[in-house]
């Protein structure tokens, strides 16, 4: 196995005495070491050497989709000749099962799956199983239950050229694999026969689907073909089935598994009506036979990973399946922003169990529900051996964890809270040396600098400056600062206190005259990517957020933040916040940031503390060496969604992916939909398609590139 970085760049800044160091940790078995680097200062390149040097499989986490969408555009980038995958949450859109005590309210699950990245999470755990030379970029998603990778392993079924296969068994065999037969609407996930000839397209592929053919009961021919033409694009001696859905369990294991339940069934309904809790156990006696007798029929029931302990056969109150199962023992653990990502890991489990809780006190779940559940913390850290945090700002946790003191001693806390933070006043001192044990979480030797600065920007780009202005006036002041971006072919951002300002705020700086869009939480995973990759494009010149403006983002055309209420003290504007917001801006040599306030909080006070010292330090390291600043050049990343376009004119150069549809057609596609919307009585539907293309008719004018092929938006 072999880690190949594959990059024009080359070390330089503090970059070789940030990998050098962090390397040489690992190398001496230390589990904690932080790598402290500024906005950028060049993270990611240093991570992509420090996996090459390490030579491991690795796990990349971040705290949102967005940043790992960005990340795994650049891994993918940096090795193009290995595994780089990407493992997010695949709901567009959750709402899971509750109850509300007070006024008797259920509220069943409902959600919306996204398929691309289904098919990246299952790409992913392929790749884990047959490729020691993966990386994975994940959120905190790989922390939840997954099936077991053995039983995911042992169902892989691979054939080859000139196998006896009949092709009856090889059907029966994809079925139990959990691929679906359908000759027509051939799909991912799905396969076909036509006659000696059996082609299936593997759940993870795209666009390649896996044609056999038949000679009797051999296996004449195995070839890649394209999903779409059938054009073979490949001849094949050998390929691997992998099992088409994530929660793949063998037919032996799921009738134990009923067994076991109707065990726990008849137990439960003795113990509710021993407390007199009639309805209670009618209530989980009719909820439990139906699911039953549907995994019975079906193979599956609504809800089936509540009975995720029986179907894996695991103890009660033992930790679930997760993604960090799937990976060999010995691997390496990268923590991206970890000043956000360690505490969202720690707060996971709490926050799941008291939800399942009240459904199983009140008998629409059985007991064993709880154990489909995230990590906990302590179970994350036993399962994760080597770590690096990664974060301009990290936090109390990473910096306890990380820094031996003088004497060779660690502070260190017996166990963090249920969130992962460390009570600084509650610390503990022990020496290096003493026992290594899950309950202390610090294994480090004295003597290691284990947090790690990167300070020096290799452009010699300073940190952006910082402008104080007043309340009074900030929305139109904005207006102001950002039309002058805008006439330079500049970009900026805009970030607000809550999603309704965020989408007020749009509208009317849209009615300005300005191309404007907004980002928060409820735009789904791919369409987020879609809309900043379209900011650097220029599709247009402002964005306005909340919180997702923050840690990682890698805008370069960006050279202006605007911080509206920014003495708003709390989590969207405590130093963390104001130094990750700000920097935003620093990857532009005229990169500038504008609080708007009429108090100087502590919060901005050391804001306005650390620019300074880091401004200073970076401009005598320029001065040494004769760097000129200079902004960063970067292509613009991948999108997530796969289409394809033609150029009306080939010999055109068109500056970074521009939007690229045909307008007057996506426009009459919606008015489509929203007439069979309203047809419906989805009249709630129908008035959100009626608002895009509004939003697209008063838009700018139609993109250069014709579209040869247009996915409707589920």
């Amino acid at each position: 196995m072999e880690f190949e970085l594959a990059s024009d760049y080359t070390s330089s800044g503090d970059q070789y005495q940030a990998i050098e160091k962090l390397v040489r940790s690992i190398e001496a078995g230390n589990r904690h070491q932080t790598l402290l680097g500024v906005t950028g200062s060049g993270k990611t390149f240093t991570m992509a050497n420090l996996i090459q040097r390490v030579n491991k499989p690795t796990l990349v986490m971040s705290h949102n989709k967005t940043l790992a969408a960005q990340l795994y555009s650049e891994f993918r980038n940096f090795f193009p000749h290995n595994a780089v995958e990407y493992f997010v949450s695949y709901f567009d859109y959750y709402q899971p099962e509750a109850y509300i005590p007070r006024s008797d309210t259920y509220i069943e699950k409902d959600s919306s799956i996204n398929d691309e990245i289904e098919r990246l999470r299952l790409s992913t755990m392929g790749s884990l199983l047959t490729r020691p030379d993966t990386i994975v970029i994940a959120s905190v998603s790989c922390i939840y239950g997954l099936g077991s990778p053995d039983d995911y392993q042992n169902m892989m079924y691979p054939v080859k050229v000139g196998q006896l296969l009949g092709r009856d068994a090889l059907i029966g065999m994809l079925c139990q694999l959990m691929f679906e037969r359908n000759d027509i609407a051939f799909g991912r996930g799905k396969f076909r026969v036509r006659g000696d000839v059996v082609e299936v397209h593997p759940a993870y592929l795209e666009q390649t689907a896996i044609r056999l053919e038949f000679f009797g009961d051999e296996i004449e021919r195995i070839s890649s073909i394209d999903a779409l033409t059938g054009s073979i694009m490949e001849r094949l001696e050998t390929y691997i089935f992998f099992p088409a859905k994530q929660f793949a369990t063998p037919g032996d294991k799921m009738k134990k598994a009923m067994v076991t339940i109707r065990e726990e069934l008849r137990g439960r309904i003795a113990e509710l009506e021993s407390q007199n809790k009639l309805l209670e156990a009618q209530r989980i006696k009719m909820r439990t036979d139906y699911d039953l007798e549907m995994m019975h029929e079906m193979g599956f029931c609504q809800g089936i990973e509540n009975y995720s302990r029986h179907i894996t056969g695991r103890d009660p109150g033992a930790r679930p399946y997760t993604l960090l199962d799937f990976f060999p023992e010995d691997y390496l653990l990268l923590v991206d922003e970890s000043h956000a990502t360690i505490p969202q890991i720690g707060g996971m489990y709490e926050g799941d169990k008291s939800r399942k809780t009240v459904l199983v006190d009140h008998g629409f779940r059985l007991p064993s529900a709880l154990d489909n559940r995230p990590l906990k913390f302590d179970e994350f850290m036993e399962m994760t051996h080597q770590r690096v945090y990664v974060s301009a700002t990290p936090g109390a946790f990473e910096q306890v964890n990380s820094r031996p003191d003088n004497k060779g001693y660690i502070a260190v806390k017996t166990r963090p809270d249920q969130r992962g933070y460390v009570d600084r006043k509650k610390l503990q001192i022990k020496p290096s040396g003493a026992d290594d044990s899950i309950e202390s979480f610090a294994v480090n030797k004295a003597g290691f600098p284990l947090i790690v600065e990167q300070i020096i920007r290799p452009t010699g780009l300073l940190d952006p400056l910082i402008h104080l202005r007043s309340l009074k006036g900030q929305i139109d002041e904005t207006i102001e600062l950002c039309r002058q971006r805008v006439l330079i072919g500049q970009r900026a951002l805009v970030t607000t206190l809550t999603k309704k300002t965020a989408e007020d705020l749009t509208d009317y700086l849209k009615n300005t005259g300005l191309k404007v869009r907004y980002i928060h939480a409820d735009v789904d995973t791919v369409e987020r990517v879609e809309i900043l990759r379209q900011l650097r494009a220029g599709s247009f010149d402002v964005l306005v957020g909340i919180n997702l403006l923050r840690e990682g983002l890698d805008l370069p055309e960006v050279s202006l933040v605007c911080i509206l209420d920014a003495d708003k003290e709390g989590f969207l504007r405590n130093d963390t916040s104001l130094i990750q917001t700000a920097g935003r801006a620093a990857r532009h040599v005229n990169g500038e940031c504008y609080l708007f306030c009429d108090v100087v909080t502590d919060s901005i006070q050391a804001l306005l503390s650390i620019t300074e010292s880091r401004r200073i330090r970076q401009h005598a390291y320029n001065e040494a060496h004769g760097i000129i600043p200079q902004s960063v050049v970067r292509p613009v990343q991948e999108s997530l969604q796969q289409h394809a376009y033609v150029s009306k004119d080939q010999n055109a150069v068109v500056a970074d992916d521009e939007v690229v549809y045909d307008k007057a057609q996506v426009i009459a596609d919606l008015e489509t939909q929203m007439r069979e919307a309203s047809a419906m009585l989805e009249f709630e539907l129908a008035a959100h398609l009626r608002d895009q293309i509004k939003a697209l008719r008063d838009d700018a004018p139609a993109a250069p590139y014709q579209a040869v092929q247009y996915k409707r938006k589920k």
